[in-house]
């Protein structure tokens, strides 16, 4: 019965991923029914123009890379706290966004690859540094890959590489502002090429991640039972890192610097289904991450239209609050455990 359940929320999760994609498709400047925009996506009748350029050219590839990046950081958050075994892990831990911030901000100030890359030097150079930074947490910890010693790489490639940002922003007068708007995290001006990237990544990166769900739940246990299980701790911690980083680069490449979905999602949906199973939690994490995203994004259209607010910004000021409770929930069951 309890298994039935849990695949009932996967149900729900879909469900609900359908309408508030459907919402954030119909609202904005210019109002759309829901019907309008089914109708429009599904081709049925004909449809105004005008609706058909909004929906198929502006919101619809919106929307899809906001799912996207928000299924992928959430993803990304629950292999962090899984292999890190620290419920404060997320996307960010290990320099990765610093890095990645890094090669676009490099990318924005010098236009470098303009030419050569049309339109995708951004996100190239965001991936570049993105590679590297975690190149340089593995090599700074390329001992035996121990919890410990990732922390603390990880703490010492994002000081340095947010010590780099800062004196990038310094310097950069005329950019300013495009950057720190980037940095906040925003989807304007994303368009379909940009989803095919995500796509790709997205799901195949689930899908191998998923893969790995087995040995993720025996890593609950310990790296000492992992290892008298059988498990190769060193090589599948590498490989589930690296997955994670590189998931996580490519989205912060096209969407910026998005905070507290990878952090609080994996909390919030290890409490609603009530388990930790990781052939669930991981799915489960990837949809609740993309429903969360995709109503940020619609909030920062809409607030204070026709002025658009960085995404950042509002999974901030709703993620804080949230986490604030969950975390005195845990703080709580803690201390009726001792």
């Amino acid at each position: 019965m309890g298994q039935i359940k849990k695949i009932g929320w996967g149900g729900c999760f879909l469900l609900t991923l359908f309408l508030t994609m459907s919402i954030a498709l119909s609202i904005g400047s210019t109002s759309i029914t829901i019907t309008d925009v089914w109708k429009t996506l599904l081709g049925f009748g004909q449809s105004d123009p005008a609706t058909t350029a909004i929906i198929w050219k502006i919101r619809f590839p919106r929307v899809c890379i906001a799912a996207l990046v928000g299924g992928s950081l959430a993803l990304a958050g629950v292999i962090y706290q899984s292999l890190l075994r620290n419920p404060l892990a997320d996307p960010y831990i290990l320099g990765v966004s610093s890095g990645s911030a890094v090669g676009a901000v490099i990318a924005i100030t010098s236009g470098w690859g303009a030419v050569v890359f049309q339109g995708w030097q951004i996100p190239i150079f965001s991936f570049c540094g993105a590679i590297m930074a975690l190149s340089c947490v593995l090599f700074l910890s390329r001992s035996r890959l121990q919890v410990q010693s990732l922390l603390l790489s990880g703490v010492v490639v994002n000081a340095f590489f947010a010590a780099i940002l800062t004196f990038l922003l310094s310097v950069s007068q005329t950019e300013l502002a495009r950057i720190q708007f980037w940095l906040m995290g925003s989807f304007t001006l994303r368009d379909w090429d940009h989803v095919l990237l995500m796509l790709p990544v997205s799901f195949i990166g689930t899908f191998l991640v998923w893969l790995g769900s087995r040995e993720l739940n025996i890593f609950l246990l310990g790296t000492q039972s992992a290892i008298h299980i059988g498990v190769s701790v060193y090589r599948t911690r590498l490989v589930l890192l690296i997955l994670a980083s590189l998931i996580t680069s490519i989205a912060v490449s096209v969407s910026g610097m998005i905070g507290f979905v990878g952090l609080i999602i994996p909390h919030f949906v290890r409490i609603l289904i009530r388990t930790s199973d990781h052939r669930y939690l991981l799915p489960y994490s990837f949809l609740v991450g993309a429903i969360f995203l995709v109503g940020s994004d619609a909030i920062s259209r809409v607030l204070f239209e026709p002025r658009e607010i960085p995404v950042g910004v509002v999974t901030a000021c709703l993620g804080a609050p949230l986490f604030a409770v969950l975390l005195q929930k845990t703080t709580r069951s803690l201390g009726d455990r001792t």
